[in-house]
């Protein structure tokens, strides 16, 4: 047996540093749930809600003042801090959260129109279970024999219940496909279109590949009597589910930091008022002063520590995210001023130098958190980004600027002889910008615009 002895250095984290980490990971919600369980689980802890009426005077003057800051932004911004700051007694609700004012979902608005069709019991519960399995675009994606079985009744009964269900408002729930939508809907319009119900039953598929000649040749007409079709399908509502609210509560994003831009800077706003202002109660305080057990003192001063390092994590996290947020928008003043298609290339290891912390700091500082500007909403990890060309860090190319100039070239083209991936390759390298085919490809079809034979206009 050899016995050798070696010296190592390990690193290795406390509970504390674990738990700061934490903190500053946590968004506004987050850090408000912690905060309020810490209260229940920790004596010591006092909390002052946002809305105490004990701070209405603060909150007014903040309000004020946020408000004059905000009177040269967008009115998105008003709104924001107009409802944020609103007493309303405790059935305030800002445009940002959780409202519980849904609206009708499709299925409650097509079991309402059943009661108008007289059905027995039991074809009231098949046509209510087919209505709850629509998913949000009004279709049934299950097979019928499938629902027989599971409601153990013939496969006859629940194709006639479907054609009730089909029969409801709005046209085409209840399609098993989009061919048989569109087909529902122009049953319901009287329209009597021979080749748009040819293309709708068939050819929907070369349809949305922009395959026109192919499709006049296979129908025996002409092209422009596939566009008067197109059109008359274009009039139809191939998801007839989505303008109703989902069966889910929508949920609304909190923005964690907001820019506003103001005559001749940015102000950096910091969410501080969608958690609660934690601070140690006095009662327990005066206890470690006066001559209590040992025991009894041991208790409270830990719970005091545990208070005080919380308190010390959530003031660091704040300073960490305020820098952070500075940093953001000093190198993307361009995107703050002109909007998206202006970020430069940033990195997690510039902001870390500039702000003299570790890399990983600033990843867990921008993590799950949420930037509000003129603009919009962003996640803040949305503002790094790398260059993909090889120029100086100012000129340099990000996907967003290829992404922008290729929608410009593609706008300006001639629609009847729409340019490939190649010559867009080209088109974008004659402005500076060089990329291969494919990635051409790849961004194209993230913006949602359709390859060359896809464009063409005929």
């Amino acid at each position: 047996m050899d016995l050798k002895m070696e010296v190592t250095q390990t690193l290795g984290l406390s509970q504390r540093m674990i738990q700061s980490t934490e903190i500053l990971q946590m968004s506004a919600q987050e850090l408000d749930t912690y905060l309020k369980e810490l209260a229940v689980e920790n004596p010591v802890v006092d909390i002052e809600e946002k809305f105490d009426k004990s701070r209405e005077s603060e909150r007014d003057a903040e309000l004020q003042k946020k408000l004059e800051w905000l009177a040269s932004s967008d009115e998105q911004n008003r709104v924001y801090y107009s409802e944020e700051y609103s007493s309303d007694d405790d059935d305030n609700q800002d445009m940002w959260n959780v409202s519980d004012n849904r609206g009708e979902d499709l299925a409650e608005y097509l079991i309402s129109q059943l009661v108008t069709i007289p059905l027995t019991d039991k074809e009231q519960a098949i046509a209510e279970y087919l209505i709850d399995l629509l998913d949000s675009r009004g279709y049934l994606t299950e097979e019928t024999d499938q629902i027989a079985a599971q409601l153990e009744t013939e496969e006859d009964e629940v194709a006639r219940m479907l054609q009730i269900v089909q029969s409801l408002e709005p046209a085409g729930v209840g399609a098993r496909n989009l061919s048989e939508c569109l087909l529902i809907q122009m049953d319901r319009q009287k329209i009597e279109d021979t080749i748009a119900r040819k293309i709708a039953a068939n050819y929907l598929e070369q349809l949305g590949k922009n395959q026109l000649p192919q499709i006049a040749r296979k129908l025996k007409v002409t092209v422009d009597d596939v566009l008067q079709a197109m059109e008359v399908i274009r009039e139809l509502n191939p998801k007839p589910g989505n303008s109703f609210s989902s069966r889910e509560n929508l949920k609304y994003i909190t923005p964690d930091v907001t820019v506003v831009k103001l005559k001749d800077y940015y102000e950096i706003l910091l969410n501080e008022y969608m958690y609660p202002k934690m601070s140690i109660n006095g009662y327990y305080r005066n206890m470690l002063k006066a001559g209590n057990d040992k025991e009894t003192k041991d208790y409270v001063t830990t719970k005091v520590k545990q208070a005080e390092w919380v308190m010390q994590c959530v003031s660091q996290r704040n300073v960490t995210l305020m820098n952070v947020s500075k940093c953001i928008v000093d190198v993307q003043e361009r995107f703050f001023t002109y909007g998206p298609g202006y970020l430069r290339p940033l990195k997690l290891a510039d902001v870390a130098e500039m702000v003299g912390i570790h890399e990983s700091t600033v990843s867990r500082a921008v993590k799950d958190k949420y930037l509000q500007c003129s603009w919009g909403i962003f996640p803040m990890n949305y503002f790094f980004i790398g260059a993909i060309s090889k120029a100086g860090n100012e000129n340099a190319a990000t996907a967003d600027t290829a992404k922008n100039l290729l929608k410009e070239i593609i706008t300006d083209e001639n629609h009847e002889k729409p340019y490939s991936d190649r010559i867009l390759s080209e088109k974008l390298a004659e402005r500076g910008v060089k990329i291969s085919r494919r990635t051409v490809a790849k961004y194209r079809e993230a913006m949602g615009i359709k390859d060359a034979s896809g464009r063409k206009v005929f």
